[in-house]
């Protein structure tokens, strides 16, 4: 029979104790998670996989050790526990360790408020290999097509709960559906690919097969014959779909981990303006259907709405209660983790204030430039901010579209670009990371 995670994680807790360990927490994630490939209409792959996998972290003083498996057996547990406990020993001593304080953890919370998981059955393998079939059928259809690459469908839920010594214990669930499409043009050293995709929590929130396939043949087409840009500086906008890149190179610049390590570009600039006036990065973990919702973080800390920017002014670091303690400051309810690892910080869903011009309108302004639609690689040096990527998309003149770009590279400094970016207004907002196309006005490309 199959045991109840809350049960399971008591009896890792018990465990731990029994073995001589001053406190301990538990995680327990039981999942299933399904995917099929299509190539040319017919079935390629199918995938099923499911099962538990549960980690235990114990102290012994300030000396701890986290261990993992995927036996659920009291056996299992036992050798577990007295495992982790000579590791700890064994350990050198971290200052900064140690569970929540009892005070400090969440006592009220509402995951299903959060809709984070969809109640319908599991679809049926036929179901996600029809929708496959569609996405690929859709993309063929589109003139000048030559091959779709893969044609993906898939389902995940998985059950999680964590507990501690401290007195914390619950959990929630979590559902994903997800569709994509690579469609190719061209022949030989011509060919040229791109993709659509759309992963939702809720099935019948996922975009239609045919739009997918339909989309994805529609950015292959646009990619066909390109050439390399003039080397110069010039304005660079990020589209959409590549622009929380630039936002991740934030976050990650204010992550906690980076700021105790004094290995983020913006260490010092606590308080000062990071983004043009006006603009905002909210981080909100409570919103409904999207997948970086959390009811609590896995420290057993309450999640909160914040502004991490406000009117382009930083205002704190993203902090578990290991970074919290190093710098002296509260953990800010992000501490994020998995059944093999301890606690790290973590930003939950962002917002990033969208402006008035639309995409196109920045094209039109701009003048001439490139339009990113893909990247790759990148040398970043994240104590300078120092930026280099390459990058491929279209060329901008005269405020429009007219060729195919490929084999460039654009350089600058993240500190410059973020603080002269300017937003479009055509953000998804069903995804966790809410980021419109980003324009900055000038960059160094080099191409030919």
């Amino acid at each position: 029979m199959t045991q109840p995670l809350d049960a399971l994680t008591a009896q890792m807790l018990d465990a731990a104790k029994t073995a001589g360990a001053d406190s301990a927490d538990a995680m327990a994630v039981r999942g299933t998670s399904l995917s099929v490939d299509v190539r040319g209409g017919t079935l390629e792959e199918a995938q099923r996989e499911e099962g538990t996998d549960i980690g235990l972290r114990v102290f012994v003083g300030q000396r701890s050790a986290i261990v993992s498996a995927s036996d659920t057996s009291r056996r299992t547990l036992s050798e577990m526990a007295e495992r982790a406990v000579a590791m700890a020993r064994e350990a050198p001593e971290n200052p900064y360790a140690g569970l929540a304080h009892a005070d400090q953890i969440v006592t009220e919370w509402d995951a299903d408020a959060l809709e984070l998981f969809d109640s319908t059955p599991e679809p049926d393998p036929a179901a996600l290999q029809e929708d496959a079939a569609q996405a690929e059928a859709a993309a063929l259809a589109v003139d000048g097509i030559s091959q779709v690459q893969s044609a993906s469908a898939g389902y995940g839920a998985r059950e999680v709960h964590l507990a501690g010594t401290n007195g914390f214990s619950g959990g929630y669930r979590r559902s994903d559906r997800g569709l994509s499409c690579v469609a190719i043009a061209g022949t030989g050293n011509s060919m040229e690919r791109d993709y659509d995709g759309d992963s939702r929590i809720f099935q019948r929130d996922l975009r239609s097969a045919a739009e997918i396939g339909r989309t994805a043949a529609e950015r292959t087409l646009k990619r066909i014959n390109p050439r390399k840009p003039p080397t110069g500086s010039y304005p660079v906008l990020f589209d959409e779909r590549i622009s929380g890149s630039l936002i991740g190179h934030l976050l990650g610049a204010i992550n906690g981990s980076a700021i105790t390590r004094g290995a983020s570009f913006l260490r010092h600039a606590m308080g000062e303006q990071v983004l043009p006036k006006g603009l905002s990065l909210i981080e909100d973990p409570h919103r409904t259907r999207i997948g970086g919702s959390r009811p609590f973080d896995a420290e057993f800390l309450p999640t909160a709405k914040r502004a991490m920017i406000e009117d382009g002014v930083l205002n704190g670091w993203t902090l578990d209660l290991g970074t919290g303690r190093q710098l002296g400051l509260p953990s800010t309810g992000n501490a994020a983790r998995g059944t093999s690892s301890g606690p790290s910080p973590s930003p939950w869903n962002i917002e990033l204030t969208q402006g008035e011009a639309s995409r196109a309108d920045l094209i039109r302004d701009m003048g001439t430039g490139l339009l990113v639609t893909s990247m790759i690689g990148s040398t970043i040096n994240p104590n300078t901010g120092d930026y280099s990527r390459g990058a491929a998309g279209l060329w901008i003149e005269n405020g429009e579209i007219t060729y195919a770009v490929n084999e460039c590279t654009i350089a600058g400094n993240l500190r410059d670009m973020l603080l002269a970016m300017i937003p479009a207004n055509d953000a998804r907002t069903h995804l966790s990371r809410v980021v419109p196309s980003l324009l900055i006005p000038g960059m160094t490309i080099a191409g030919s």
